[in-house]
C-alpha cells in the first residue's frame, strides 16, 4: 500500500515537472513568434493551451484522489497540496503565453522599432532563465534556488518599465499602435515571472513547512 502511495507521489511530481517544461517551451515559442512575426508558431502556442489545462486539471484530480485514499500527513500532505498549487500557477502561465501569441496575430503584418523587439527578446530570455531555475528548484527541492527567484525576477521588471520609456519616444501612430501590443506582451512576460516567484515560495514551504514571502524577504534584507 505504501509503495503504491510513493509511486503515485513520484508520478504526480514528474507530471508537474513535465507540465512546467511544456509551459517553458510555450513561453519561448510565444516570444519567438512575436519577435519574428511567425503566425504559424503563434497558432501552435494557442492550440496547445487546452492540453495544458487538461493536464493541470488531471494533477488536481489525482491529488484529491490520493488524499482521499491514502490519508497523507505532514510532508506528504504538503507535497500533494503544493503540487496542485504549482499546477494552478503553471496553467496561468500558459494562459499568459497564449496572450503573447495572440499579440503576434495582431502585429505580424507590421514591423515596428527594432529596439522594442530587442527588449522583448531580452525579457523572454530572462523569463526562460527564471522558469528553468523554478523547475530545477522543484525537482531538487532546492530552497536556496527557490529563494533566489525573486532576485532573478528583478531585471524582468526593469525591462518592462523600459518599454514605457521607449514608447514615449515614438511619434508615428502606427508605431504606437504596434508598440502597445508589445507593451502588453512585456507585461505578460513579467506576470509569468511573478508566477514563478510564487511557485518558489511554495517550494520553500514544501521543504521547510513555513510560508515565506520571497519578495518581502528580499526587500527587508
Amino acid at each position: 500500500m505504501r509503495e503504491e502511495f510513493r509511486r503515485e507521489l513520484k508520478e504526480l511530481k514528474a507530471e508537474v515537472l513535465s507540465i512546467g517544461q511544456s509551459v517553458t517551451d510555450m513561453t519561448a515559442d510565444a516570444v519567438a513568434s512575436l519577435v519574428n512575426g511567425d503566425v504559424d508558431l503563434a497558432q501552435a502556442v494557442i492550440g496547445s493551451d487546452a492540453e495544458i489545462d487538461r493536464r493541470c486539471l488531471g494533477v488536481e484530480e489525482h491529488s484529491l484522489e490520493v488524499t482521499a485514499t491514502q490519508f497523507p500527513v505532514a510532508r506528504d500532505l504538503r507535497l500533494l497540496h503544493s503540487l496542485t498549487y504549482i499546477a494552478l500557477h503553471m496553467e496561468r502561465m500558459a494562459d499568459l503565453a497564449v496572450n503573447i501569441a495572440k499579440a503576434t496575430l495582431r502585429t505580424a503584418d507590421r514591423q515596428g522599432p527594432q529596439t522594442l523587439c530587442d527588449l522583448i527578446k531580452a525579457q523572454g530570455n530572462l523569463v526562460h532563465r527564471v522558469l528553468d531555475a523554478t523547475m530545477e528548484a522543484l525537482d531538487k527541492k532546492d530552497v536556496a534556488l527557490a529563494r533566489k527567484l525573486a532576485e532573478l525576477d528583478e531585471p524582468i521588471d526593469h525591462l518592462y518599465k523600459q518599454f514605457f520609456r521607449e514608447l514615449a519616444r515614438l511619434q508615428e501612430e502606427s508605431d504606437i499602435e504596434w508598440a502597445s501590443s508589445m507593451v502588453l506582451a512585456s507585461r505578460y512576460l513579467e506576470r509569468i515571472a511573478d508566477n514563478a516567484v510564487d511557485i518558489g515560495e511554495r517550494i520553500a514551504y514544501l521543504v521547510t513547512g513555513e510560508l515565506e514571502g520571497l519578495r518581502e524577504t528580499d526587500e527587508g534584507a
